[in-house]
C-alpha cells in the first residue's frame, strides 16, 4: 500500500464549466502538484477538476476524485482513484476534508461551498480567479498557488472538531 505523507494532499476545486484561461491554469496547477510529489484531490468530474487531473497525470502524478454520484465510472479519464459517494453536492465536504490545503480556481456556488468547508475545517484555501472572500488567500499564478498550498498544508490537528482558528 502506498503511504501518502501528511501535508501532501492538495485539493483543486473549481467550476465544472470554466473558461479556457481557468482550464489552462488548472492544468498548470495539476502539473506543479504532481511535480512536487503531492497527490491531487478533486471532485473527479469535468471543467477545472478534469484539467487539473489531466495536468497531474501528464506529470506522472496520482489523482483522487471524490464523486457526487454512485458510479466510479462517472470520473473523468484522468482520475486514478475514483470514490463514488452518492451524496450529490454534499460530497464537497469530503473533498475539503481529504485535502491538506485547497486551491480554488474560478467556480460558482459548488466551489463556494468547498471553500467554506475548507475554512471551517481549518484548511488553507488559496484562490486563483475565484471568490474574493475572507479566508481565501489570493495568488497571482499557478506557481504561487501551489507553493503556498505546499507550504501551508499540514495535518488538520485542531480542526477535527469542525472549528477553525479564526
Amino acid at each position: 500500500m502506498t503511504h501518502i505523507p501528511e501535508g501532501r494532499r492538495i485539493g483543486v476545486i473549481g467550476g465544472a464549466r470554466a473558461d479556457i484561461a481557468s482550464l489552462e491554469t488548472a492544468g498548470r496547477v495539476g502539473r506543479l502538484i504532481a511535480g512536487a510529489g503531492a497527490v491531487l484531490v478533486c471532485g473527479g468530474l469535468g471543467g477545472v477538476m478534469e484539467a487539473a487531473a489531466r495536468g497531474a497525470k501528464a506529470a506522472g502524478g496520482l489523482t483522487v476524485g471524490i464523486l457526487p454520484g454512485s458510479s466510479p465510472s462517472d470520473a473523468n479519464p484522468f482520475i486514478d482513484i475514483p470514490i463514488a459517494t452518492g451524496l450529490g453536492f454534499t460530497r464537497n465536504s469530503l473533498v475539503a476534508m481529504n485535502a491538506d490545503a485547497l486551491i480554488a480556481i474560478d467556480g460558482e456556488y459548488g466551489t463556494l461551498s468547498e471553500i467554506a468547508y475548507g475554512i471551517i475545517l481549518g484548511k488553507k484555501v488559496i484562490g486563483l480567479g475565484t471568490w474574493d472572500i475572507r479566508g481565501v488567500l489570493p495568488a497571482k499564478s499557478a506557481e504561487e498557488a501551489v507553493s503556498l498550498a505546499l507550504r501551508s498544508a499540514s495535518p488538520s490537528e485542531g480542526a477535527k472538531d469542525g472549528k477553525n482558528s479564526r
